[in-house]
């Protein structure tokens, strides 16, 4: 006689979130000088081999001590925290110089210190050949050409390419522009 497969009970399986919280309780710990330097190597260890939520509990028993309410006032202060931060950067955005996004051509707009570039930006933190923006299939995509100091969009560098559109912060080194259409 078999049993019916609706009524098996398999262990809970263990979550990225769960863990990462245990190894963020760990890390806290260590950190604050509750683990030695050894136990704390053997708890990452345990809590990077566990596969069940029962073999983490043991491990941050003696560590966690932060409430639920408490954890939930960290969690909205975190949140309130980075809408503030989205907000500035949009309030900066507003403020920036505009970079108007070129016609559509055969060939990309170079950006850079060089004179010979399409558009020149004479700041020491421009690299002679910095970045390129092209119009393929519709969308604009900003390249990075190897600079030194790096290209961003809205605050997050481009290591080769983005897709940019109207009202995207664009920066090349120090140098911030506010891409617009018209």
């Amino acid at each position: 006689m078999t049993s019916s497969p609706e009524f098996h009970t398999y262990p809970e399986r263990l979550s990225d979130a769960e863990r990462d919280r245990v190894l963020a309780v760990l890390r806290e710990g260590a950190a604050q000088g509750k683990l030695s330097h050894d136990t704390f190597l053997r708890r990452m260890d345990l809590a990077l081999a566990a596969r069940r939520v029962e073999e983490l509990k043991p491990l941050t028993a003696d560590l966690d001590t932060e409430s639920p309410w408490s954890r939930l006032l960290f969690g909205t202060v975190g949140r309130v925290s980075a809408f503030t931060q989205r907000l500035r950067r949009t309030w900066q955005a507003e403020k920036l110089p505009k970079l108007l996004l070129p016609q559509a051509g055969p060939y990309p707009l170079r950006i850079g210190r060089d004179p010979l570039n399409g558009l020149r930006l004479s700041h020491d933190t421009v690299s002679r050949l910095h970045a390129e923006l092209t119009l393929r299939d519709g969308l604009w995509i900003l390249r990075d050409l190897g600079s030194t100091n790096g290209t961003t969009v809205n605050g997050r560098r481009v290591t080769t390419t983005a897709v940019v559109r109207d009202g995207d912060m664009v920066g090349f080194g120090e140098m911030t522009f506010r891409l617009a259409s018209d």
